[in-house]
């Protein structure tokens, strides 16, 4: 009777999904009842893992848990070290809030009132005990659903796994039929402090990356209890999280845990170089005052002091990096050659990567000079030439027409944006991946630009997520919500969703999306009309070298 009265009030939050304020619809037609839509429990949502039973709650028909153990407390004896499992449990563990964000500062995060707003910040409890991951399922049960693991943006420092609305994996589960599962995983110089030289562990530098291996373990042992699929995952991420969707890529301990990946406005070919690593983990060591082994009294240096002694480590190894060709110092995943590849990333045919279709995305406008300026929006082409020739010297002007004549309906505006915003990085990893001659590479460029702001925000950085997801009636700061985003992330959501089971984007409702060749730079533009573009910025991007 229990099974069957909770299937019965799974088949009730369903029902009354379409009716939700802010949320997607998944049809035309609402439903015509107004029925309780959130249960919670003693005998709903518990659903069993490797380490003990836990304990949800069904939102809209879909079941949520948020906050699942999936590693150690990272913090002392663990500080730098490779993720440990979590101690089993006897209880059922409730898991129906957020596990803790990372440690990162937190000071000031929400100074500026219009990036709050547009943004829709989240943060919790800021601890090292944050190895914790979030499941959005549409059942309990045997079905093996196509899995999609989450890996949020904020470089390889800042973020986690809900720090906006649009993150959320309740919409495109119910949309999909699909498991949706978000990760908090260690950060900055608690996940990359590469302290071997220091006398230190020898994969310290990839701990964080180690924490989202421990992750997919998580999910190949545990996610059928979750009605998933294993042998059907798919990674994606933005900004720094589509860097560690192509650094688990070329990570030997990574290989089988995923089959497809999507990365989004952010991409890597490599890791930071492990001389470089080295040196700032015993320079670590000096700003602390502690000798080399120390490493037991580094552990127990408070998470907010740590970070101020790392930051002024950094600087102190600034004129060394430069040395060392380096133009940006600090703490990500490291080229250890053991933990994580040393070699150029997808440049081996033979390598498990080669195997793993790939979806690149960039936005027109990542980052737009005006979106806080107002003023910005008259500049003309002469003005842009000025602007960036601090970066560009004396090819400012060769850049800024090569743009203008790929994009003569562009504003000068939009050109400064679409130069800052290049997509040479994006091309770089297709074409690499392209290389590799076996799993296909998808690229698509999102031009889509919200009415809000008086038009400043354009196409950008982080846009796209909730389009991706079905959520852009959740995240109404970045869309505005209503039918027009909707219509296209319908397109984008189900043409991902066809991704996600087979491999191929195709029959979601965009045009044909060709896979991506050197010779003609095939490139999905999303926006209110989608087209296949070869090449569309090919003439501007020559201009920059």
């Amino acid at each position: 009777m229990k099974s069957n009265r909770r299937n019965f009030i799974q088949s009730l939050g369903l029902g009354a999904a379409s009716l939700s304020v802010g949320k997607q619809m998944t049809s035309s037609v609402a439903a015509s009842t107004d029925d309780q839509v959130l249960f919670v429990g003693d005998q709903i949502a518990v659903a069993q893992t490797e380490y003990g039973k836990v304990r949800g709650f069904i939102l809209r028909g879909i079941n949520q848990f948020l906050g699942i153990p999936y590693g150690a407390d990272t913090s002392g004896k663990n500080r730098f070290m490779p993720p440990q499992k979590p101690a089993a449990w006897s209880e059922i563990k409730p898991c129906v809030w957020w596990g803790n964000t990372a440690p990162q500062i937190m000071e000031k995060r929400y100074s500026n009132a219009y990036a709050s707003f547009v943004d829709h910040w989240n943060y919790d409890d800021v601890s090292e005990d944050c190895l914790r991951l979030n499941v959005w399922t549409p059942a309990i049960d045997s079905s093996k659903r196509p899995v999609i693991v989450w890996l949020h943006g904020g470089g390889f420092t800042n973020g986690n796994a809900i720090e906006q609305d649009g993150y959320h994996g309740e919409n495109i589960s119910r949309l999909g039929n699909v498991v949706f599962v978000s990760i908090n995983h260690r950060l900055g110089p608690f996940g990359y402090s590469h302290l071997k030289a220091a006398g230190g562990h020898p994969h310290s530098g990839n701990v964080g990356n180690l924490d989202m291996v421990a992750a997919l373990e998580w999910v190949k042992n545990n996610i059928a209890h979750f009605g998933g699929d294993a042998g059907n995952v798919t990674i994606i991420g933005q900004s720094g999280g589509g860097a560690k969707v192509t650094s688990l890529m070329n990570m030997p301990s990574a290989k089988g845990l995923f089959h497809k990946a999507v990365a989004l406005s952010g991409s890597s070919l490599g890791g930071v170089n492990k001389e470089y690593a080295e040196k700032l983990g015993v320079k670590v060591m000096e700003e602390a005052g502690l000798k080399e082994g120390e490493i037991e009294k580094l552990q127990q240096i408070p998470w907010r002091q740590y970070i101020d002694i790392t930051s002024r480590a950094v600087e102190k190894m600034n004129e060394e990096a430069k040395k060392m060709g380096i133009t940006r110092g600090g703490f990500s995943p490291v080229a250890d050659g053991v933990t994580m590849n040393d070699q150029p990333f997808f440049s081996d045919p033979n390598h498990f990567s080669a195997d793993i279709p790939l979806i690149i995305n960039t936005t027109f406008h990542e980052f737009s000079p005006s979106r806080t300026d107002a003023s910005l929006e008259l500049i003309t082409l002469a003005g842009v030439v000025d602007k960036i020739k601090p970066r560009f010297a004396d090819q400012s002007a060769a850049i800024v027409e090569a743009f203008h004549q790929n994009f003569p309906n562009a504003k000068p505006i939009e050109i400064w944006a679409m130069i800052n915003s290049n997509r040479k990085g994006a091309i770089a990893a297709a074409d690499a991946k392209f290389s590799q001659g076996k799993a296909p590479v998808y690229v698509s460029w999102f031009g889509w630009q919200p009415p809000l702001f008086d038009g400043r925000m354009r196409a950008f950085h982080c846009d796209d997520i909730c389009f991706w997801f079905y959520n852009t009636d959740l995240m109404l700061t970045h869309t505005g919500g209503g039918k027009r985003p909707r219509a296209l992330s319908t397109k984008m959501a189900k043409s991902f969703l066809n991704f996600v089971k087979t491999g191929n984007p195709n029959g979601g409702g965009l045009p044909n999306w060709k896979p991506y060749t050197k010779t003609n730079g095939e490139t999905m533009i999303l926006d209110d009309q989608c087209s296949l573009v070869n090449n569309p910025d090919g003439q501007a991007r020559k201009a920059l070298g």
